[in-house]
């Protein structure tokens, strides 16, 4: 497999892993409010994960483009909720 092969494979299963959640939450026996609460939760957790690997990815960037190793980031860890 090449690299775009891998990433399109990564993009399905990444796809099918949020599909899978949702579907496990809405038909999950929990009442409309611990429901939303979890939903929130775990849209919370995937957006700073996001946040995370974009900031790593833009290091990696900019190493390749100016051609010398650079430090890495500082975690963006906002803390608290």
């Amino acid at each position: 497999m090449n690299r775009e092969q891998w990433s399109s494979f990564g993009v399905g299963v990444l796809v099918g892993a949020v599909t899978g959640g949702v579907i496990a939450l809405l038909y999950a026996p929990k009442s409309g409010r611990e429901l939303r609460r979890d939903i929130k939760g775990k849209a919370k957790e995937v957006f700073e994960a996001g946040i995370g690997r974009m900031g790593e990815v833009r290091h990696l960037m900019g190493e390749k483009i100016s051609g010398e190793e650079c430090a890495k980031p500082v975690s963006s860890d906002r803390g608290g909720d």
